[in-house]
């Protein structure tokens, strides 16, 4: 007796309807994206019970002919390609010929179409997977499918179903998705008779603005970069509008909504600097490229792709957005925006800053503490009573310091009203773009300690110092060994000669430990300079005079990246005018 057998074709199709048709959400992408392709600019969309108990789809397409429609129901049969060159460039979302045969084997499924030239629609039903015939029906031009009883002849599919909510929510969330790739068609959407999204055709600013809201367009950077026969577009939103969760992170290629890691790692390199490890950042970025040099057969759901040239499409996204998050620098490229999102105009009457009566620090304070060389490179500091100049005719964008918040945070005025600056995580980095910079030019240079500072250490601390001489030179880290415990440190990185010494030697030594040398001046500098930073920046309780909260706000405006400290927490915050009549209920 033989113990292989020819599987039946009922049982066969419903073996891949599990590959394409997970779930109500999987079913209504693969309607929508037929509906896409078949050039609808209306689409209609009523769920029941989540979709779980009815999904039916209207479109205004091209519609199918009737002798089309049983075939339409049968595996593996679609208009999109005809060879094997037709699947190396398609370029409609659609295009394996599985979806309707996958969802007509686990439901009832019925299709009404009629061709825009036809003076008659026809009408087909496939029940479990049992074909009817061909009927006519009445229609205007375009489709309609409705779906019925999602594996109602599967019952174990159907009971991995989850709640209405969550299988709506899923089917929302794949609306979406579309909407952001195709805003040139209009989509309606009802759940249980209740109208829950409408969406009419617009352009692609609109379309963003209508799906994700005003304040994600408010807090976005827009992007449009080519090179090489790519382009990428889009908004970025700036870090300060991350997110707890990767729940707005859009990406398409050429049109089509992918998960692909290769992307999502050259976007969180482009936001390693400037992003919190906790938070997420969101964006709707559209990439275009020869459809040739792109695969889109690498799974059922069509949400994976693979690229020919990986590496440089990885090199192009992420340079792309790196350039985009580090021209983030007040003034530059954008006006300040207020806390609600909208921009402030610049106005004529912004007022030279004047000599402020502030009482200086005491004499045990200034001995104590002495001046603040903050950073390098900044010019000598102007006198109290000398008004600070403007930048080219005009107020620089973080204005003028008038003071500090119990030695935290310094307050400015400039055009849109006042500002606020989180002293250490602005100093932060500036410290950490000088230093990134050194390095990249080899010019961490050393500057000598007045006093040595020595400190004891475990013996294979002392052993990575011998070890690894020459890298702690290359980070300008004059570090000799004392004894078999004892390590002293004789210079330091002049960018970071008011750090503490101790602790900046004990963090290269660990890098060193973990890493090796080698890969410490390649792959971990830049976390090494970041800690660097935080550990040499000015602390909070530290009395600066004006010059020094200006030259502070002027390093703000020069470097990049300026908006975020090394761990994507903002280092400023603008109140507009309008915002503090508000608060202080001024003409009301």
């Amino acid at each position: 007796m033989s113990r292989i057998a020819r599987l039946d074709p009922v049982l066969i199709a419903q073996i891949a309807a599990g590959e394409v048709v997970e779930r109500p959400a999987s079913a209504l992408k693969e309607l929508l994206e037929n509906a896409l392709d078949a050039q609808a600019s209306d689409i209609t969309i009523a769920l029941e019970q989540g979709g779980i108990q009815r999904i039916r789809v209207d479109d205004n397409g091209q519609g199918i002919d009737s002798e089309d429609l049983p075939l339409a129901l049968s595996p593996h049969a679609t208009s999109k390609i005809r060879t094997l060159q037709d699947l190396e460039g398609v370029s409609s979302l659609g295009f394996r010929g599985e979806a309707l045969a996958s969802m007509a084997a686990v439901s009832d499924l019925a299709i009404v179409s009629r061709r825009r030239e036809a003076t008659q629609a026809f009408s087909i039903r496939s029940r479990a997977g049992h074909i009817e015939s061909v009927v006519p029906a009445a229609r205007e031009a375009g489709s309609t499918v409705i779906l019925s009883q999602l594996f109602s002849e599967t019952p174990a599919r159907r009971k991995f179903l989850k709640s209405e909510s969550t299988e709506y929510g899923h089917c929302d969330e794949l609306l979406r998705r579309l909407a952001l790739a195709a805003p040139e068609v209009a989509f309606r959407l009802s759940h249980n008779g209740r109208a829950q999204r409408h969406w009419p055709a617009s352009e692609r600013a609109l379309r963003v603005r209508a799906v994700l809201g005003e304040a994600f367009v408010e807090a976005s950077l827009q992007l449009d970069v080519q090179a090489a026969g790519l382009r990428l577009q889009g908004w970025v939103a700036r870090p300060s509008y991350s997110r707890a969760a990767r729940d707005a992170q859009y990406v398409y290629v050429n049109g089509r909504f992918v998960r692909d890691k290769l992307i999502a790692h050259a976007i969180r390199q482009a936001f390693q600097d400037v992003l919190h490890h906790q938070r997420h950042p969101a964006y709707v970025l559209y990439l275009e490229l020869d459809p040739a040099a792109v695969d889109v057969n690498v799974h059922p759901a069509k949400t994976e792709v693979r690229f020919r040239e990986s590496q440089a499409v990885h090199r192009f996204v992420f340079q792309a957005i790196s350039r985009l998050l580090s021209d983030t620098v007040p003034g530059r490229n954008a006006p300040l925006m207020a806390p609600g999102g909208a921009a402030v105009a610049e106005t004529a009457r912004f007022p030279q800053q004047q000599a402020l009566e502030i009482r200086e620090p005491d004499a045990f304070h200034a001995a104590l503490f002495g001046p603040l060389a903050y950073s390098r490179g900044v010019p000598p500091p102007i006198p109290d009573s000398a008004p600070a100049p403007a930048v080219d005719g005009k107020p620089p964008p973080l204005g003028y310091a008038l003071g500090q918040l119990h030695g935290i945070y310094i307050l400015a005025q400039n055009a849109q009203g006042l500002v606020l600056v989180d002293m250490h995580a602005a100093h932060e980095r500036i410290l950490y773009e000088q230093l990134k910079e050194a390095s990249s030019r080899q010019s961490l240079q050393s500057q000598p300690l007045l006093l040595p500072c020595s400190f004891r250490v475990e013996r294979s601390d002392v052993a990575a110092a011998e070890a690894h001489a020459e890298a702690l030179a290359a980070f300008g880290l004059d570090l000799a060994v004392l004894g078999p415990e004892m390590l002293v440190v004789r210079a330091l990185p002049a960018l970071l000669a008011t750090g503490d010494a101790e602790t900046l030697a004990r963090d290269l030594l660990a890098e060193l430990r973990l890493y090796g040398a080698s890969r410490l001046l390649e792959e971990r500098r830049n976390a090494l300079l970041a800690t660097w930073a935080c550990h040499g920046a000015i602390r909070a309780h530290r009395a600066l005079t004006l010059p020094e909260m200006n030259a502070l706000l002027r390093d703000m405006e020069r470097i990049d990246r300026s908006d975020q400290c090394n761990h994507g927490r903002p280092t400023w915050y603008q109140m507009s005018l309008g915002d503090l009549d508000r608060l202080f209920m001024r003409g009301q």
